[in-house]
């Protein structure tokens, strides 16, 4: 009987064996299913960061600075600066040599205007109650003062607007002395008119017409650094000079009514204190770009001089020199170097050495090669590039020629089967 309850005892426990090992190796297997998919997962999530494109793209080195602003210019002033200005040439407007700029008003000018204005009324009254003059001068004039009169609201040159005003003053002034010579009224209007010259004469011998002593551009923004910001003192420049001016940067010049200038608007100069190492390497001569309001202009260091720890960097420019006008200073960027091409970031680059690295005659920048792996579908291949120019961020690079590679060593079996790198190829990040 015993034996009987042994053997029950065995048979019974044996298929709860059989069950526990099913659960262990359905345990094992969903663990290693849940594994297999981490693993996947975190594939997708490292790829994206593990490889780079390659683009197209600009990589460059500027540095942010202010600017005092220096100008060729020459200021032009008048006995009676007292008096106000009258614009002849509006701001910003081109003028030549010993063109009238603008004039300063004279001593009780606007009563004499006044009076002329009350006397053309007086002469228009007298004209239009004569109505028996016919003349053929009479309706020549009459039709040029109506024409000029009709131009004369579609100008926005003041200058010209002025010089229409004349005309049409000396018209109706030709047509006032031909209606005192025909009509029964005459010797009215010849009295009117005559009144008329007399006021006209007295404002007009009062007037001080001032005029260009150049060419160039106009401007009554006059603020006094005109001798000190000039080109011809560019050995005075100092820090402390420059600071002393305490000049707002951004700050428009306001208008003087006391005088004017005349501006060379080819050219103009910007000075710079910067002490970076690109400054202190720059020199006399170099061209770069300088970026202001947006705008790209080239430049050349045209003055440099040190002063303890940093440097006054004087640049030419010779285009928008007009946008610079209401300013003294003025923020930009310097542009040192810019290079645009294929652009990656420069933790896809690899070094390695060349088989001439060993040669002692060989220079110091070809003993190392740079290369990348592309990635495509999971395969690797090793692609040797040129590194043009790179800022510690983002490098510009390009494929080597064949020759070029074999001048650093390497062998036609070696590039036997090489392959060269494509825009919009995968290249592998460098792990941390």
């Amino acid at each position: 009987m015993d034996e009987i309850a042994d053997d029950l005892t065995q048979n019974d426990s044996e298929p709860k064996k059989i069950k526990k090992k099913k659960v262990v190796i359905a345990i094992l297997s969903l663990l290693l299913v849940i594994f297999l998919i981490l693993i996947s997962f975190t594939k997708i999530l490292k790829n994206p960061s593990d490889v780079s494109l390659v683009e197209t793209g600009k990589i460059e080195e500027e540095e942010s600075v202010e600017g005092y602003i220096i100008r060729s210019e020459k200021v032009i002033k008048g006995n009676n600066y007292k008096n106000g200005i009258v614009q002849i040439k509006a701001e910003g407007e081109k003028v030549a040599k010993n063109s009238p700029v603008f004039r300063y008003y004279t001593k009780g000018e606007d009563e004499l205007i006044e009076k002329i204005e009350d006397l053309d009324i007086k002469i228009q009254e007298a004209m239009s109650n004569q109505t028996d003059i016919f003349s053929s001068d009479m309706k020549v004039l009459e039709t040029q003062i109506e024409e000029k009169i009709d131009d004369i609201y579609t100008m926005k040159d003041i200058q010209k607007i002025n010089e229409y005003k004349k005309d049409i003053n000396s018209d109706i002034t030709k047509r006032a002395k031909i209606a005192g010579e025909l009509s029964p009224a005459g010797s009215y209007i010849k009295q009117l008119i005559e009144e008329r010259k007399n006021y006209e004469n007295e404002l007009n011998n009062g007037a001080e017409y001032i005029s260009a002593t150049d060419s160039g551009l106009v401007s009554y923004r006059v603020d006094g650094l005109e001798e000190i910001l000039t080109p011809e003192k560019f050995s005075s420049l100092s820090v402390s000079m420059l600071e002393n001016l305490n000049i707002k940067t951004g700050q428009i010049i306001g208008t003087s009514n006391e005088a004017g200038k005349i501006i060379n608007n080819y050219e103009c100069y910007i000075a710079c204190i910067m002490d970076s190492e690109r400054a202190k390497n720059s020199k006399v001569g170099d061209e770069l770009e300088l970026m202001i309001d947006d705008q790209i202009i080239d430049a050349k260091i045209q003055y440099v001089t040190d002063e303890n720890d940093k440097r006054i960097i004087v640049f030419k420019i010779e285009k928008d020199v007009e946008e610079l006008v209401n300013y003294r200073k003025i923020s930009l960027d310097v542009i040192w170097w810019s290079k645009s091409g294929w652009k990656v970031p420069v933790s896809v680059l690899y070094t390695e050495e060349t088989p001439i690295a060993n040669n002692s005659d060989t220079k110091e920048e070809n003993k190392k090669v740079y290369y990348v792996y592309r990635n495509r579908g999971g395969y690797l291949d090793k692609i040797y590039v040129k590194v043009l120019k790179d800022n510690g961020i983002y490098a510009i690079i390009d494929n080597y020629k064949d020759s070029e590679l074999k001048e650093l060593g390497y062998t036609s079996e070696q590039l036997k089967n090489r392959v060269t790198l494509k825009l919009y190829d995968e290249v592998e990040v460098k792990s941390e």
